[in-house]
């Protein structure tokens, strides 16, 4: 166990002063259900925590970032940054999934690829460092891992609607996108859906999630990206 967390403190450059605070951002409640251990042991009260901390971090740099822009935009922006996907996907950027401690249920059924358990686990680590070592290396580790690439990041959470402005930008009266499910994968209790994006009947690209709208999102962000190279090979 002390080598999986020496690992881990490699990948984010970042070590505890106090172990015990790392293995709890890791431990999933069923993992500690599984073992009949106190409610404290699982990381839920440290991603309250680190829920907490990401959002001041985050909106003083965003507020010190971007002196004129509105509140709404503000916002907004943050949103982007600290959503679900948004954070799952930096949990995949640290290998997160593979350092947490699960239940066999929850292992059985993929959860360590789920973007509620990762962007969760996520926050509990920002916590676990904020208790160990303080705002300011909490917010070391929110800036290289969160607040980071932000166009790309703000492109993926509105994706839908930015290729809607795209397309309509050059059409506006025979535009139609539509998002049909191609297939859908696993069991009823961890399904997740494949879609396309199809653009006036031409399918561009596809994406997958364990929900219909994440799945949406990454197959809109997938076509700008490919729009995007269109355009640029004119």
């Amino acid at each position: 166990m002390s080598e999986r967390l020496e690992q881990f403190q490699e990948i984010i450059g970042y070590h505890f002063q106090n172990k015990s605070l790392l293995k709890n951002a890791l431990t999933h409640s069923s993992f500690a259900n599984e073992r009949r251990w106190k409610y404290e042991a699982n990381n839920e009260r440290l991603e309250f925590l680190g829920d907490a901390v990401l959002e001041v971090v985050s909106s003083d740099f965003i507020f010190h970032e971007n002196p004129h822009m509105e509140e709404g935009k503000m916002t907004k922006l943050r949103a982007s940054l600290v959503c679900e996907m948004s954070l799952a996907e930096s949990a995949r950027e640290i290998h997160l999934g593979e350092y947490l401690y699960m239940g066999h249920g929850e292992i059985r059924t993929g959860g360590a690829g789920r973007d509620s358990i990762l962007s969760d686990a996520f926050e509990a680590v920002i916590g676990a460092i904020y208790l160990d070592g303080g705002v300011e290396r909490a917010r070391e580790f929110i800036l290289k891992y969160v607040l980071s690439d932000i166009e790309k990041k703000q492109l993926f959470y509105d994706s839908k609607s930015i290729l809607q402005e795209m397309v309509q930008s050059v059409d506006k009266e025979r535009t139609s996108i539509v998002y049909p499910v191609i297939r859908e994968e696993g069991p009823d209790h961890d399904k997740s859906f494949v879609v396309t994006c199809q653009i006036n009947g031409t399918e561009y690209g596809t994406g997958r999630g364990h929900t219909k709208k994440g799945a949406e999102q990454k197959a809109a962000y997938e076509t700008i990206l490919m729009l995007r190279n269109q355009r640029k090979e004119k």
